[in-house]
């Protein structure tokens, strides 16, 4: 096994580990506080800083990742996420209201913070580890997404899981422990510079993107805004009001995870390859976006003109078809972002996408809450519509060519490592 393929496998397994536990903590976060009596928009604001501060985090994670390297980076995140992990178990229920929320979102913004160093860091080790061209990094990124997507969905299983059999508190202590296991591994097993490069020396240069990036970036927004806004707080606590129970609803969101994590790794078998990485993938890029904006679209009219006994079977149906072209367009996006980054500042040009994708996040959840305790579920499908159709008009301004773009198979095998020393 080559040095870059070592790397690449360290990399993805770390993060596997820590998205375990980053889903399973969002489902032990939504669930305890749900039974607990909070209404749909306070379940939301409790999630409001863990994305808010995913904004800076991106784009510092990438800049430093830069700048110290890639591991040093994930071994921040990974600590920050111990430490909040542990603010959230030491919450006192004899708290009142205002303490305990203001707790539960100050832990969460540290959580939210060491997610997304660790997610800039990672998805960066894919483009310092790719040494065979743009077919490669197209599968390396499918496989690293749709793998953690997936390991996300059994994080959501295992937090109900851990909820119900050993509690709030000592479910947290559990991934503590298993973070500091990763986080010792990562500190022994890969090598200090990889990932280092030139990083910017001025705000101005930090943030001033290609139009390529930029374009990206806004259709990343609204992809994954509308993508929450159902997901996160609606969906949840509208299975529980039709009579689901808490792991029924955990095991459904992480069945749909997991298979939407299947369908992100297999996506360069459903995207006809092109020489230059582009001309064939952002044509793809507009297909698949304009069916994602159908599916909420016939879904939220169904509810509405249809009376069927049980909606929230159909409700199911309805997101499970979304889930097919929802992976596939994130699976593309994911290997856009790398094509169109810089080799010096790949890591930079990660960072702000992701920033972009957490803002998108941001935007869901808040929204979700909000449309919810408004208009229900179809109030938040039809929020969900309205951003893809603006994320399907974004990808038809997306360039098909880029000066960072390297022809398939065209770059020599290098050790990533050493070329980033």
């Amino acid at each position: 096994m080559t040095s870059t393929a070592r790397n690449y496998l360290i990399v993805t397994a770390s993060y596997w580990g820590f998205t375990l536990v980053d889903g399973a903590l969002r489902m032990l976060v939504l669930f305890h506080f749900f039974r607990l009596g909070y209404t749909p928009f306070t379940l939301a604001f409790l999630f409001l800083l863990y994305e808010s501060a995913g904004i800076a985090a991106n784009l510092a994670g990438g800049y430093f990742a830069s700048r110290f390297g890639i591991p040093r980076m994930l071994a921040i995140g990974q600590m920050l996420q111990i430490g909040g992990l542990l603010m959230l178990s030491a919450l006192d229920p004899g708290w009142g209201t205002v303490a305990s929320v203001t707790w539960v979102v100050i832990a969460q913004g540290i959580a939210g913070v060491a997610k997304d160093l660790t997610k800039t860091a990672s998805k960066s080790a894919i483009k310092a580890t790719s040494a065979d061209g743009n077919s490669q990094l197209f599968r390396w990124v499918a496989w690293f997404t749709g793998s953690k997507n997936a390991m996300k969905g059994v994080g959501f299983f295992v937090g109900g899981l851990l909820l119900n059999l050993v509690g709030f508190r000592h479910a947290l202590w559990l991934m503590a422990a298993l973070l500091g296991v990763i986080f010792v591994a990562g500190l022994l097993l890969l090598p200090r510079n990889l990932g280092k490069a030139k990083s910017s020396k001025t705000m101005r240069e930090l943030f001033a993107k290609t139009r390529s990036i930029n374009l990206l970036a806004a259709a990343r927004v609204f992809m994954f805004g509308a993508r929450d806004v159902w997901f996160v707080v609606g969906l949840p606590v509208y299975l529980y009001s039709r009579g689901w129970h808490f792991m029924e609803v955990a095991g459904f969101l992480a069945a749909w995870t997991i298979a939407y994590g299947g369908i992100q790794a297999i996506a360069p078998s459903m995207v006809r390859r092109s020489a230059d990485g582009l001309s064939r993938e952002i044509p793809a890029a507009h297909l698949w976006a304009g069916i994602l904006a159908a599916v909420p679209i016939v879904l939220a009219i169904a509810m509405q003109a249809f009376a069927v006994p049980r909606p929230d079977l159909m409700l199911m149906v309805g997101l499970a078809l979304f889930g097919l072209p929802f992976a596939v367009n994130s699976s593309l996006h994911s290997y856009l972002i790398l094509a169109y980054a810089g080799s010096e500042k790949a890591a930079e040009d990660v960072g702000f996408y992701y920033a972009a994708n957490a803002a998108g996040r941001l935007l869901g959840i808040t929204l979700s809450g909000v449309l919810y305790q408004l208009g229900g579920i179809e109030a938040c499908l039809a929020g969900s519509a309205a951003m893809l159709l603006l994320c399907w008009a974004i990808t038809y301004a997306l360039p098909l060519t880029s000066s960072s773009i390297a022809p398939i198979e065209s770059e020599p095998a290098v050790d990533a490592s050493r070329s980033h020393a």
